[in-house]
């Protein structure tokens, strides 16, 4: 019988280890990987999570929906621990976690604004492009939308009704809808299909990828008004909404551009190593953007960042400098 050394096995585990290479290396990769994320995320990220967890068995991805404004307040005001944030809208990252918590944010996916209902809302057969000013403002007709103080799509709301005010010519309508139903606010947006479902609304503002990945029914709005065209930017810029700061009683002016989400690793991340793959595996094209894409959230990526630098060396080819 022919005997080898413990060194040649050793040789050997290594050499067949580092041939894997890549990311069937990472299944070497353990721990439990925190991730806060949008409530407009919830399905593509479970779905991303599935994927990326065959390839990891050793990671236990943990996700945590909220709205984008409430997940960076457990950062910053409560002191809780997660390893990545992807929010609805980038600026709540640069604005509410960089510095301080944050280095750097990566732009990846695109949505917009749309009005949600069913065949059951009232006025249904008839809403339109054109006249879904004057039946949301009906006083029999109640509509929902997310707190803008805790969700982007909520500020976004109050941006699309303010748009929609200039572009439809309707002096004082932005004002009249926003003191309107204040009673069906929520949190997030994603609360506000129970509230369509059970029939305590008729309609909702609602991001497009949303109503796809749920089957519901929606209103695609102007371009002028819907957040999605870069071409309208400058307009988009018109609308401005104050939501509650990084201090109490401070505020903050969120101002409309073409929506954008965003994404970064946490300075303190405590598993930053599962969380640099996630990451890698999420915004490649073939992986995680192409499960996004596939739920309404078309990709931007690669954007200019202005913090490119310090985007990890593995993740620079998702941005531009």
């Amino acid at each position: 019988m022919i005997t080898f050394p413990k060194v040649f096995f050793a040789v050997l585990l290594f050499t067949l280890v580092s041939c894997t290479g890549g990311q069937n290396s990472r299944q070497f990769i353990t721990g439990d990987l925190v991730i806060f994320h949008a409530g407009s995320l919830s399905v593509p990220v479970k779905e991303i999570a599935g994927a990326f967890k065959k390839l990891n068995p050793g990671v236990n991805v943990l996700l945590e929906s909220a709205g984008s404004v409430e997940s960076a307040r457990k950062i910053t005001d409560l002191g809780r621990k997660c390893d990545i944030l992807a929010s609805a809208d980038y600026k709540v990252i640069d604005q509410m976690l960089i510095p301080g918590h944050a280095d750097w944010n990566i732009q990846f996916a695109s949505n917009e604004m749309c009005i949600v209902f069913t065949d059951r809302s009232k006025f249904a057969e008839v809403i339109n492009t054109g006249n879904w000013c004057d039946i949301l403002a009906k006083p029999d007709v109640i509509y929902g939308r997310a707190d803008p103080d805790s969700d982007p799509c909520g500020y976004r709301s109050v941006m699309t009704l303010q748009l929609s005010e200039k572009y439809y010519k309707k002096p004082g309508f932005a004002g009249r809808l926003a003191a309107k139903n204040l009673n069906f606010m929520r949190p997030k947006e994603v609360d506000l299909i129970a509230l369509l479902e059970t029939r305590s609304v008729d309609y909702i503002f609602l991001y497009k990828s949303v109503a796809i990945q749920h089957g519901l029914r929606y209103l695609e709005l102007p371009r002028e008004v819907n957040l999605a065209d870069p071409g309208f930017a400058n307009f988009y810029s018109t609308a401005s909404v104050p939501i509650n700061g990084k201090e109490p009683g401070q505020k903050v002016i969120m101002r409309g551009e073409p929506m954008i989400y965003g994404v970064t690793i946490l300075r303190n991340a405590p598993n930053r190593t599962a969380a640099l793959a996630f990451l890698e595996f999420m915004l490649a094209k073939d992986n995680g953007m192409k499960i996004l894409e596939r739920n309404g959230q078309p990709s931007v990526i690669p954007r200019q960042n202005p913090r490119y630098d310090q985007i990890p060396a593995s993740l620079k080819q998702y941005a531009i400098r």
